[in-house]
């Protein structure tokens, strides 16, 4: 470890102590008794931790490779941060999947909670619940000033949000919390006076967001040219031609969709068969469905399991920290199915979470057999375990705060292809399962860089969909529902996570689109030396880091 990595394990040190919530996160011990500072000064203090350290980091020549590698990442991570945080979006923005109150909530639900001590750090964010929300108040008051603010239709989503997570009848997530926990005196007392006080700040900051601050929020949706070239960039590491992307996105749904027919067609028996015939068929078999959510879990544990002990040794080598994985269930209502990672010292280990809707209670195997892929092995868990076990290559930062949607969802999607490619998906339906989520994700691409920069639909489009039209949010809406096969109570809270978090979604699948090609100059570049398992390892061995340094970085081994 040379210079590089010194200085990138003291910024993990001083950013833990500034955001105990991002601490407890990744799995850093010993902060999980607090909460973040949400005020003005507290996102200020972290901007001038990620300055300092860029300046510092500049001035510094990589020792060897690994440190080349390093420094190219934090450059382009660290310094994206930073300018998201100059033009206002880190402290302005609020919708449903990702802002301050949002980290707040979620924190508890990797919380550990055995024994003592770790219920009384439990009791303790419980109670402090209602100082941070004060702060974050402050701040969306001093960014609405300035006339930086999210969408009015945003903030009252998550207005709606907080009306289910403290709804009695609903999820009534902080009591909730407080009754499974196992205390007794005074500790239980403190959890119950924790509860209450978050709820009740939680309900006054649905109040505060109706009545204060969605009031002068933007009543357009749409982020914008600069606004959303700034987001793809961030959540892609990479400079992409957007209006090419979007053309290709066209393209790309339209191949999925010709692919799917066919699959289709052997599903039903019948070359005219029609995808929905073939969903109908799918979805009235018995041997496919799995009723309860508690039982949908325990499918899902077992089929991870299996993908773990089948891929070790053949076309992976996973370490055994990495060979646990657990399938869990968000105490709330409302979100998307998403991975979080092993704590530092594996004592905690990783997980793939499924949020069930409200009214949902019967589970389709053959669409989620490809989303455990994409959640556990060969995706999420084994990208992000892999990179947490490379202490003797990674530093700190690498190994715990990288992160780039682009890499990791761009990982995690090609993942699903990859279990295609190996042979996991010879089930028609299994396959078509993967096909309908490629699919999603390539309606991503089309709808949320058409609605975000307000694009005109082309007129030659292969759907004939509106065609010349310019993009509005109900002509997204539209164009989900002719195009995925989900339930609207799911595809509902996609449309509007979209609509909310610009730039995110198409990191999906432009994200596979440059692993894919990533490969390709790789196979190219090797000639009859390259090797598929050889490139996997090489490749998540470099940790997360923007797509365009990966590149840099392949192009170099």
């Amino acid at each position: 470890m040379g210079r590089i990595d010194d200085l990138a394990n003291r910024y993990v040190e001083d950013w833990a102590e500034l955001s105990p919530l991002g601490a407890t996160y990744v799995g850093i011990t010993g902060h999980d008794d607090k909460t973040d500072d949400f005020s003005p000064e507290g996102f200020a203090a972290q901007a001038e931790l990620t300055r300092r350290t860029l300046n510092e980091l500049d001035t510094i020549e990589p020792e060897h490779e690994s440190e080349k590698v390093a420094k190219d990442a934090m450059m382009e991570r660290l310094g994206l941060e930073l300018e998201q945080y100059d033009a206002g979006f880190a402290k302005s923005e609020i919708n449903v999947i990702s802002s301050g109150l949002h980290s707040l909530r979620g924190v508890f639900d990797i919380m550990n909670t055995d024994g003592e001590d770790a219920v009384a750090a439990v009791a303790a964010r419980l109670n402090a619940f209602p100082t941070a929300l004060e702060q974050y108040k402050g701040t969306l008051r001093d960014e609405a000033a300035a006339g930086r603010v999210s969408a009015r239709a945003q903030m009252l989503a998550v207005a709606e949000q907080c009306d289910a997570w403290t709804d009695p009848d609903r999820d009534d997530f902080f009591h909730g919390l407080a009754g499974r926990l196992d205390a007794s005196g005074a500790l239980a007392a403190e959890l119950s006076r924790g509860a209450a006080a978050a709820t009740a700040a939680t309900t006054e900051f649905a109040e505060f967001l109706r009545t204060e601050i969605a009031p002068l929020g933007r009543a357009k949706e749409a982020a914008g040219p600069e606004r959303y070239a700034l987001a793809s960039q961030y959540f892609l590491g990479a400079k992409v031609d957007l209006h090419e992307t979007y053309l290709w996105g066209f393209a790309e749904l339209d191949r999925l969709e010709r692919e799917m027919r066919s699959v289709a067609g052997v599903i039903v028996g019948s070359g005219s068969a029609s995808v929905d015939e073939a969903v109908a068929v799918l979805d009235a078999d018995p041997d496919r469905k799995v009723p309860g959510k508690e039982a949908f879990r325990d499918w899902m544990q077992a089929l991870a399991d299996k993908a773990i002990s089948e891929l070790n040794g053949t076309h992976f080598d996973i370490e055994p920290p990495a060979r646990k994985i657990e399938a869990c269930l968000t105490p709330t209502s409302d979100g998307s199915i998403y991975y979080t990672g092993p704590s530092e010292d594996f004592s905690r280990p990783g997980r793939m979470w499924w949020a069930v809707p409200e009214g949902i209670t019967e589970f389709s195997t053959w669409r989620e057999t490809t989303t455990v892929y994409h959640e556990g092995v060969p995706g999420h868990h084994l990208q992000i375990s892999q990179t947490m076990l490379r202490a003797d290559t990674l530093n700190r930062w690498q190994r715990l705060l990288s992160w780039c949607s682009g890499h990791g969802e761009g990982w995690a999607l090609y993942a699903e292809r990859l279990m295609d490619e190996l042979g996991y998906l010879e089930d028609p339906g299994n396959r078509l399962g993967m096909l309908d989520g490629q699919a999603l994700r390539a309606c991503r691409v089309i709808v949320d860089i058409g609605m975000h920069l307000e694009l005109d639909i082309p007129r030659d489009n292969p759907f004939g969909f509106h065609p010349g039209e310019r993009w509005t949010p109900e002509l997204g809406w539209e164009f989900l529902r002719a195009h995925t096969r989900m339930a609207d109570e799911v595809l509902r809270f996609e449309w509007k996570r979209y609509l909310g978090w610009p730039g995110q979604a198409p990191s999906y699948k432009v994200g596979e689109r440059i692993w894919l090609q990533a490969r390709e100059e790789t196979r190219q570049r090797k000639g009859d030396e390259f090797d598929l398992k050889t490139f996997h390892r090489d490749a998540l061995n470099l940790g997360s880091l923007g797509l365009d340094p990966l590149r840099r970085a392949l192009a170099r081994l």
